[in-house]
């Protein structure tokens, strides 16, 4: 059952909470951020189901009914936390506008693992929350940020309206890249410069297989072959 409060002066600390004493009061956005942040670094670790509203307040050093104040319950702080992952990794994909399309390719991806490296947490959440059934709010969250990536790579190679065999290609790319990223954040044995020349590499190797089964992506690949070693 949902527990109601009027205020966060009316919640009462939860035994070992955090002293309050010396603390600077929060606003209402920053007290949520706080919380988000907390959330998001333990579902990246734990699947959804084993996160409990009393998890995230303690890590949050709150109550649990403020917890429940500011998002309802569980889903709704799940949801927000992996919007707000969403978000910032939208905002660092705002594609090149300059320099050949390896070139834009190699700094979209640097950007991208950039926010990896630096939001591990956010990152880790984000896709362990999508769904198989690719439905309700948290598949729309996970599938848009694929579409975003799928866009922007298509902006990059300067190809906005793939045929089906350079989509099924991209789309596999992405999937290793994905994969890449969080075998990167487990492990940490390559660096992350060489991780992301591996990538794109392997995008130049698929592309050049792709070219086999549609004569326009051959095409294309003779031009970035041509512009990379122009």
């Amino acid at each position: 059952m949902d527990v109601q409060v009027t205020s966060e002066r009316a919640t009462a600390p939860a035994p070992g909470r955090r002293g309050q004493r010396g603390r600077r009061r929060l606003s209402v956005d920053e007290r949520r951020e706080e919380l988000i942040a907390a959330a998001l670094g333990l579902f990246s670790t734990r699947p959804p189901d084993e996160v409990s509203i009393d998890d995230v307040a303690a890590a949050a050093g709150a109550s649990r009914a403020l917890v429940y104040h500011y998002f309802g319950g569980k889903y709704e702080l799940y949801v927000a936390a992996l919007r707000s992952a969403a978000a910032q990794l939208t905002d660092l994909l705002e594609p090149p506008t300059e320099g050949r399309p390896l070139d834009r390719l190699r700094l979209s991806l640097a950007r991208y693992f950039g926010f990896v490296e630096s939001h591990a947490s956010g990152y880790s959440a984000l896709l362990r929350g999508g769904p198989a059934d690719r439905t309700g709010e948290v598949g729309e969250i996970v599938n848009g940020i694929r579409n975003l990536l799928l866009d922007r790579i298509l902006v990059a190679l300067g190809t906005p309206e793939p045929g089906p065999v350079l989509r099924v290609t991209l789309r596999s790319w992405m999937a290793c890249v994905e994969t890449a990223a969080m075998d990167w954040l487990e492990h940490r044995d390559m660096a992350r410069q060489d991780l992301e020349r591996l990538l794109v590499d392997q995008i130049v190797v698929l592309l050049h297989t792709a070219g086999r089964h549609d004569a326009r992506i051959a095409e294309l690949f003779a031009r970035l072959t041509e512009e990379e070693l122009g």
